[in-house]
């Protein structure tokens, strides 16, 4: 779309999220009555998530021309995967310690949900194992998008070794993926209603803007170290696009959509198709769009990373146990790798915390401390995982 359209779009998107953190705030639980609008945005959203991702894999690695090409892509990527979440979780260890939010915190007993709890045995082998589903359908109707990638890319290698018949083949996937782009330019229209909705109806599902604010207030300190965190990564992020991908401040504008899309969704997955839209407006190579993003949506987690960081410490620091530079050496390693074993779900960094608080020994009941302003933090740390995406493939656009 063109550039004052996109800004326009991107102005009415602001607005609905402002109107919906007013609505839910004082319209309270009545604001729940138009979540389904809110939902129906989603859904349209997550619709497009499975072609759109086979088929950009797909027609990425087709358009390379050269397998090669695939290696030296895939190799810088996943450096810069790896070393921005781990610049993360330094940052989350850095501020968690200087702050000290766990500090004096009263421990209410409280229940650890089941579905965070039947998580306990997770392990590397399981990480592993993740990458490849035995039944593609499967892992498609429950959006595990990592097992999808694998297939896709270990597809169209194959596809490239076998000749002429591959044309017709990769033709139909850029198709497939040409139309998908058009169906989300479509579904962006209604950003604005959507993301309004959403944010109304989670802030009137918190009880509206008192209770919220008693909830934030319980753990302010919190609140206040990861939005500090997420913050300067922000900001370091911003740093690596100026400095490595010779990118101006206009790449951050021509993102914003998909950034304040992905505050209202609370999902990196979700927010993809738009993040890789916005991407292709911003002049980055299609080939880079179609690898890095969707890639990045799914094991590039720089927010959840540092979240993970910040609040297994702040576990420790609510409990009176002190970790040792070693332990918090090793919060530093299992938070990088759990951050990149975690699809992009609402609240898998919770899941993943199960992780790294069995890891050093902490007790588990800690998550529900967090549990009650998880969901605000949430859309902060997805949006600094989709910034930390839309940064990633502008580098590796300038790499390659």
């Amino acid at each position: 779309m063109s550039h004052s359209h996109a800004m326009a779009l991107l102005a009415f998107i602001i607005a609905g999220a402002v109107a919906g953190v007013f609505y839910g705030w004082y319209a309270g639980e009545a604001a729940m009555s138009i979540g389904w609008l809110g939902s129906l945005f989603l859904n349209a959203l997550k619709m497009t998530i499975i072609p759109l991702v086979i088929a950009s894999v797909i027609s990425g690695i087709g358009s390379l021309g050269d397998i090669r090409q695939l290696g030296k892509m895939g190799g810088y990527t996943l450096v810069y995967y790896l070393s921005t979440t781990a610049i993360a979780v330094f940052i989350g260890l850095l501020v968690v310690n200087w702050i000290q939010p766990g500090i004096g915190i009263q421990l209410s007993q409280t229940e650890v949900p089941e579905h965070i709890l039947s998580k306990q045995d997770t392990g590397i082998s399981d990480i592993v194992l993740s990458l490849i589903s035995p039944n593609l359908v499967t892992a498609a109707s429950q959006t595990e998008l990592l097992p999808l990638i694998v297939f896709a890319i270990i597809f169209a290698m194959a596809l490239t070794t076998i000749g002429d018949k591959s044309k017709p083949v990769f033709a139909v996937f850029d198709g497939i993926n040409e139309a998908m782009m058009k169906l989300v330019i479509w579904i962006m229209h209604f950003a604005p209603i959507g993301i309004f909705a959403l944010i109304a109806a989670r802030l009137g599902s918190a009880g509206g803007g008192e209770q919220f604010m008693a909830e934030i207030t319980a753990v302010g300190l919190h609140v206040v170290t990861v939005l500090t965190g997420l913050l300067i990564h922000a900001i370091v992020l911003l740093l690596i696009l100026f400095f490595i991908a010779n990118r101006g401040i206009d790449y951050l504008l021509g993102m914003a959509r998909a950034l304040v899309t992905s505050f209202g969704t609370a999902s990196s997955s979700a927010t993809l198709p738009l993040t890789m839209e916005c991407a292709r407006e911003n002049q980055v190579n299609p080939k880079a769009v179609k690898f890095v993003l969707p890639l990045g949506a799914t094991i590039n987690m720089d927010g959840t990373a540092l979240y993970e960081a910040a609040a297994v410490l702040f576990i420790a620091q609510a409990y009176g146990i002190e970790l040792s530079l070693m332990q918090q050496g090793i919060v530093f390693i299992t938070a990088t790798l759990a951050a990149i074993g975690a699809a992009g779900i609402p609240e898998a960094g919770l899941v993943t915390m199960v992780i790294v608080l069995t890891a050093v020994g902490l007790p588990l009941e800690g998550i529900a401390l967090l549990l009650a302003v998880d969901w605000f933090l949430d859309r902060f740390r997805t949006t600094v995982n989709v910034w930390g995406d839309s940064v990633g493939a502008a580098v590796i656009d300038r790499l390659t």
